[in-house]
């Protein structure tokens, strides 16, 4: 009950709380292109948000430098909360350790709200690759050097850096990377069409396309089995406990912005989160519905860079 009443103190008296925010549309700058799991997660929050706020949500994909660009965007935007940004483990997290000549600093530009999914991964291939399993790339990998090459959204992509470590811990394999530019749609298309052999990606950008057979699922990343690949095994379970991770995301705004407006969009985005067609269309995506409180969810994001600073640390990555 008493959860109940604090949401509705956040919620309703909007005008005293915060001087009448929001008053005009609200933006949530998303540092990829469409068609990736950001842009998938972001545009079934919006007719929600939109409906919670009073105003329209608007959102402005921000693509380039492996989300760079849109960090940079939403980072020096006035600290109003007009501006959102739907940050995600790569661009808040790992790209610090990858580009830090970038000039940017997620956890000291941003103000983390509140985490509002985790995405698991997938390994997937071309259906052209001779490969079922994981053990199948990895013996085609060492009977071929240099021959299979590997897709991600970008050099700095946390799914780069997850092929990294695959590579180093299956037995240093030799494959070659084709960086994409945009994020993960680009990509996935870009496997869907032949240009490459095989990628890890998010479930939820990988699944309209394992459905109609243009890509074969061979692991999840995720810590358990996923719904909406039945029959896919875990990295875990075929051997492989390292490359357990999720791609979770999480809404931030510019430093500075005021507490008032922080507590009204954390209401708003966690009420979102709990509207049951809101859940069901990311589950049917293979999404799951996580939230937090802006200090548990701060506390996360730094526990997050960490790791994988150590991550990118022992896997030799670097930015190309």
């Amino acid at each position: 009950m008493m959860r109940i009443l604090v949401l509705l103190a956040m919620l309703f008296p909007l005008t005293v709380v915060s001087q009448g925010y929001p008053n005009k549309p609200v933006r949530v700058v998303i540092p990829f292109a469409p068609g990736g799991a950001s842009d998938f997660v972001g545009r079934i929050l919006q007719p929600r948000l939109t409906e919670l706020l009073g105003q329209q949500v608007i959102i402005e994909n921000k693509a380039g430098a492996s989300g760079n660009i849109g960090v940079a965007e939403a980072a020096r935007s006035a600290p109003d909360g007009y501006t959102l940004f739907l940050g995600n483990v790569g661009t808040i997290a790992i790209n610090p350790s990858l580009f830090p000549k970038a000039g940017l600093n997620p956890m000291k530009d941003f103000i983390a709200i509140t985490q509002v999914v985790d995405v698991p991964g997938v390994l997937v291939v071309h259906p052209t690759l001779q490969a079922t399993t994981v053990k199948d790339i990895v013996a085609i990998a060492k009977a071929h050097p240099g021959k299979l090459n590997y897709a991600s959204p970008g050099s700095g992509s946390q799914n780069r850096l997850e092929t990294e470590i695959f590579r180093k811990v299956a037995g240093n394999l030799d494959m070659v990377h084709v960086p994409y530019k945009g994020g993960a749609g680009p990509a996935v298309a870009g496997l869907v069409g032949g240009e490459t052999h095989l990628m890890f990606v998010t479930a939820s950008s990988a699944l309209p396309h394992v459905k109609s057979g243009r890509l074969r699922a061979i692991a999840l990343t995720s810590s358990k089995r996923v719904d909406a690949y039945p029959g896919t095994p875990t990295m875990t379970e075929v051997g492989y406990p390292q490359m357990t991770s999720g791609s979770w995301q999480g809404v931030f705004v510019p430093a500075g912005t005021s507490k008032q407006i922080v507590d009204r969009l954390y209401a708003a985005v966690t009420e979102t989160m709990r509207h049951p067609d809101v859940r069901q269309r990311l589950g049917n995506g293979g999404v799951d519905v996580v939230t937090s409180a802006p200090g548990a969810f701060g506390d996360y994001v730094a526990k997050e860079t960490a790791r994988w600073a150590q991550a990118v640390k022992e896997a030799g990555a670097t930015a190309e």
